[in-house]
């Protein structure tokens, strides 16, 4: 099951890496996303191994983004990835079938190209332009985060400049999660961010 929250880690926050997901997980993260796009495969490992520590006690689950060969070196529990890293269904024959396989979607034209039984969820976005990724393309907006979860066949989590404000809009939308990196890695309380979003998603 998809939790409703996700916190991708944000490598130019002021918070150490580890740090941040923790305080994330207390506040009701159960999926942390490690991005680190500077790291070579070994620190990275290092950092994904040094994640788990801490958020196993918490009932939290590490995700790692992009890092093929490490999720299949580590046995991840799961693995994000982009347009761009390759095909999904070739990833997951790497991962093995039961890790939790998330993969970007930037515009609808991108479902067409799913393979079958390949990816577990689709990371939807951006829906607003965000400072946390400078690459982005062009923003959905709530509307079209609505069309592509209307048309999707798996679940989808919206990613993109949210804040917890923005929960009902995207429940409307269709989406079962909310990703989200600098709301709560820039926050003064990264906990207290994390709760922000977890607490709105459990308001009926």
């Amino acid at each position: 099951m998809i939790p409703p929250l996700c916190f991708i880690t944000d490598a130019d926050a002021p918070l150490p890496i580890p740090e941040q997901a923790e305080r994330a997980a207390r506040g009701g993260a159960k999926w942390v996303q490690l991005r680190h796009k500077t790291l070579d495969d070994a620190a990275f490992a290092d950092l994904a191994r040094a994640l788990c520590t801490r958020l196993d006690p918490l009932g939290a689950q590490l995700i790692l983004n992009d890092r093929v060969e490490v999720a299949r070196a580590l046995g991840s529990f799961g693995l994000h990835v982009g347009q761009s890293d390759g095909d999904p269904a070739a990833i997951r024959t790497r991962i093995g079938p039961d890790a939790v396989l998330g993969l970007s979607i930037e515009e609808e034209a991108h479902l067409t190209c799913l393979p079958a039984h390949a990816v577990t969820y689709l990371g939807v976005g951006p829906v607003r332009a965000t400072a946390s990724k400078s690459d982005h393309a062009q923003p959905l907006g709530f509307d079209g985060l609505a069309q592509i979860a209307a048309a999707s066949p798996l679940p989808c989590m919206a990613i993109g400049g949210l804040t917890a404000a923005d929960i009902p809009a995207i429940r409307r939308a269709g989406c079962v999660s909310v990703a989200v990196v600098s709301a709560i890695s820039r926050a003064d309380d990264p906990q207290a961010a994390a709760q922000s979003f977890t607490d709105e998603w459990s308001t009926p």
